[in-house]
């Protein structure tokens, strides 16, 4: 049984999620992926049926009745995936803003022996990001810089969702207790795991804006994030972090 499982979370995907899974596929080793589908209308669920029949024992869905956000599909799939004896679990975007080929690269640091988890990091040495706009790339440099500030976390991509754990470093965290749903629920896994002592790693990637379908982005997404940081500090500095 392959040791590695791949979680994407999608809503309305249709336009990327075969190509994407046919991707992963042909990647050599033995990946297996966990779609978790927030019931999207589109039919991205049909679709991954579909490419299921064609990979048996390798794709594996995992269907919730509605929307509920990106941090609680992660929680659902890390469950699904401790349940099973996968010793790496990837988080992976579905419109392949993340490249399936840097998978092998972000395992690494952790078979080797030099990390409990690895990000897939935009801004260290080598990181670049593609077809963002200006403002953009302001905004989400300025967001790394802000995070940083607050919490000390030595990551320079906390926002990142482009990320391998080792087991280990999940089973020591009260998954039931993160709080957040959106970008701020990258920032805690990654704050709870290195106030957990975990060593964190990043590995540059080439972060490519999406081509197909429709950014989950929203206002509500933005202000988690913002004021996420300082209850997550707070509680830290009071010694009564939920993990």
């Amino acid at each position: 049984m392959s040791d590695s499982l791949i979680i994407i979370p999608t809503y309305n995907e249709k336009e990327n999620i075969v190509r994407l899974l046919e991707t992963v596929m042909a990647l050599e080793g033995d990946y297996h992926v966990l779609v978790v589908d927030d019931s999207s209308p589109d039919g991205t669920a049909a679709l991954v049926r579909e490419v299921m029949e064609k990979y048996s024992g390798r794709i594996h869905l995992l269907v919730r009745p509605a929307k509920s956000g990106l941090g609680t599909a992660y929680i659902a799939g890390f469950k699904w995936g401790l349940e099973r004896a996968y010793e790496l679990l990837f988080e992976m975007d579905a419109d392949f803003s993340h490249n399936p080929a840097d998978l092998v690269r972000l395992a690494e640091p952790i078979r080797t022996g030099k990390a409990d988890l690895v990000v897939g990091s935009r801004y260290v040495k080598g990181g670049k990001l593609e077809n963002w706009p200006l403002d953009r790339i302001l905004l989400s440099r300025g967001a790394s810089m802000y995070v940083r500030m607050i919490t000390w976390m030595p990551v320079k991509d906390p926002t990142a969702g482009f990320v391998c754990y080792h087991r280990r470093v999940l089973e020591a965290l009260d998954l039931d207790a993160i709080r957040f749903v959106g970008y701020a629920f990258q920032i805690e896994m990654k704050f709870c795991s290195w106030k957990k002592g975990f060593r964190i790693a990043e590995v540059p990637i080439l972060f490519a804006d999406r081509r197909f379908g429709t950014s989950k982005m929203s206002t509500a997404i933005v202000k988690e994030a913002i004021l996420g940081v300082w209850y997550m500090q707070g509680k830290a500095l009071m010694g009564a972090h939920a993990n």
